[in-house]
């Protein structure tokens, strides 16, 4: 379910689940700050991977960075395109770690058609299910990078809505003030709008409906070409474009939360991979991450750059 973004790395990857071929040594040269104390992963030669768009890159070489502070010496192997790749690299040893999202695993791995509204049992979920495949799931963070529907302030202004229930009332009472730029699999999806206008009671005649790559749907609302566009909850344009959110009152998306996924057998031969990065996680928020995001996306820095940055910056490495 997420867009793709320009990569830091040429990262060769075979079909899914026939493993990786290349990576780069992590060089970063940190010390424990509030985390790593007494190097406990040293020794350990660990493989941290990620999938291909910002958010991925940057909370990749964010994990690295830790483990690195650590004492172990890291192999960065992130930028895997789609989504199933970087997921098998951990599954089958080619990896040992990566922030994985935990609609993704529910729905898209696991193959369940329901999400579930508790974000916390939805992460359960999850780490249950999967730890018959090898993979642990640490604690989540509350990164939740999921959909939503957002709009400019001018539109804000006009129509005042602060969540999908009143965009869906805005509707029925006046049906042309609700357009919508969406992605075409958004648009055709059970979690996306046929669900999204079943949940509310909405419905949005489909004149008023284009559909567009992700990027584009960005520039259209803030230029006011539609009222509403569909965008992800962590993303940096948000807070550039002063774009507003619309609250998801029914709590209809899936919970797409940020938690670390651990090769099982790696976790058990290093114990304190769990303890390293906890406090990072648990620091990591959509406010935090639009923040990041927005600095590779809208100001063109390196995402392992923009990573090492927030980890001096927060405390936890030197």
């Amino acid at each position: 379910m997420r867009r793709g973004a320009r990569l830091t790395l040429a990262v060769l990857v075979l079909a899914s689940g026939c493993g990786l071929t290349s990576g780069s040594p992590m060089t970063d040269d940190v010390r424990p700050g509030a985390i790593g104390a007494g190097q406990p992963l040293k020794g350990a030669h660990l493989t941290v991977t990620s999938k291909e768009f910002t958010e991925q890159l940057v909370l990749g070489a964010i994990m690295g960075i830790a483990f690195q502070a650590a004492g172990a010496d890291v192999l960065d192997r992130t930028g895997i395109q789609g989504s199933i790749g970087s997921r098998e690299a951990v599954k089958n040893g080619a990896a040992d770690a990566m922030y994985e999202y935990t609609g993704t695993a529910w729905i898209t791995y696991l193959g369940n058609s329901h999400p579930i509204p508790d974000p916390e049992r939805q992460w359960q979920a999850v780490a249950d299910a999967d730890r018959k495949n090898g993979l642990t799931w640490l604690p989540p963070a509350r990164l939740n990078n999921t959909y939503a529907l957002a709009m400019n302030p001018a539109g804000f202004k006009k129509y005042g809505t602060r969540t999908l229930a009143q965009v869906a009332a805005l509707a029925g009472k006046d049906p042309g003030a609700v357009t919508l730029c969406v992605e075409s699999e958004f648009a055709n999806r059970a979690d996306g709008l046929p669900g999204l206008e079943k949940a509310y009671g909405m419905s949005v005649p489909a004149k008023n409906v284009t559909q567009m790559d992700t990027g584009i749907i960005y520039t259209q609302v803030d230029k006011g070409k539609c009222t509403y566009g569909e965008v992800f909850t962590t993303d940096g344009r948000i807070r550039s474009m002063n774009l507003v959110v619309m609250e998801d009152d029914k709590r209809f998306f899936p919970n797409y939360n940020a938690a670390p996924v651990i090769n099982t057998k790696v976790l058990q031969k290093w114990p304190a991979i769990a303890t390293v990065i906890e406090p990072v996680t648990k620091k990591l928020d959509n406010s935090v991450a639009q923040t990041l995001n927005a600095k590779v996306d809208v100001d063109g820095q390196d995402p392992h750059q923009v990573a090492l940055d927030w980890m001096k910056q927060e405390g936890f490495v030197k």
